[in-house]
């Protein structure tokens, strides 16, 4: 019997790539260069700053300026990272449906927690989260499973009696690897060469609420 139900953040419970697209977008103009759409941010904002700095300059890692380039999106993160951010459709009906079942919810992102800490306070949830573990909590981050094994130890329940939902490859791994039910969030930051058919998530659902059907 499931006695928890935890989500990843950014993709899954709220839809936060038009503030990562705006950050991406004022670096790019410092820099002279042409904004990124949001269709084309959308797909890579679950992989956060450095996805992002690789999307608008066409770089990896391994770029002399990478580093340079990462820190100021965040910087400009800063000054935005609430001002377009909402919830899905349907996250609040989904979790007002978890309460009423007598179940724990909580958060699992790789958002860093000077971001977390504030976001989630900011977003309209009618029941606040058991739990909250940041991609920096415990010093790594999804797809090592220690996040995962921190959450679970916090509200006192068995990883098994765990669900757990996400919209990257990352996220279905590190649920997999505790033993949690994973659920994919097939409304989140897919992008078309993604391959979820592949991830070995247990369940998929297309909405938030159809998560209800499954506790």
């Amino acid at each position: 019997m499931m006695q928890a139900v935890l989500f990843d953040l950014d993709g899954t419970l709220a839809d936060t790539a038009r503030d990562l697209g705006g950050a991406l977008n004022r670096l790019l103009a410092e820099e002279g260069l042409p904004p990124q759409p949001y269709e084309a941010v959308r797909p890579i904002a679950s992989h956060g700053a450095r996805g992002l700095v690789s999307l608008g300059f066409n770089i990896d890692a391994t770029h002399p300026r990478f580093e340079e380039y990462r820190l100021r999106f965040l910087d400009h993160y800063e000054a935005c990272f609430a001002e377009s951010t909402c919830l899905f459709d349907g996250v609040d009906e989904l979790i007002d449906g978890i309460v009423e079942r007598g179940l724990q919810w909580g958060i699992i992102t790789n958002k860093p927690m000077r971001f977390t800490d504030r976001l989630v306070p900011a977003l309209p949830f009618r029941h606040p989260p058991a739990v909250v573990v940041s991609g920096d909590t415990v010093g790594v981050a999804k797809p090592d499973p220690r996040p995962m094994r921190h959450a679970a130890g916090i509200i006192g329940v068995a990883p098994e009696r765990c669900l757990y939902v996400g919209d990257a490859e990352r996220d279905i791994a590190a649920g997999r690897a505790v033993g949690m039910t994973t659920v994919l969030a097939a409304w989140g930051y897919i992008a078309d060469s993604d391959r979820p058919a592949e991830w070995g998530a247990d369940i998929e659902i297309p909405r938030p609420e159809a998560l209800l059907a499954h506790l």
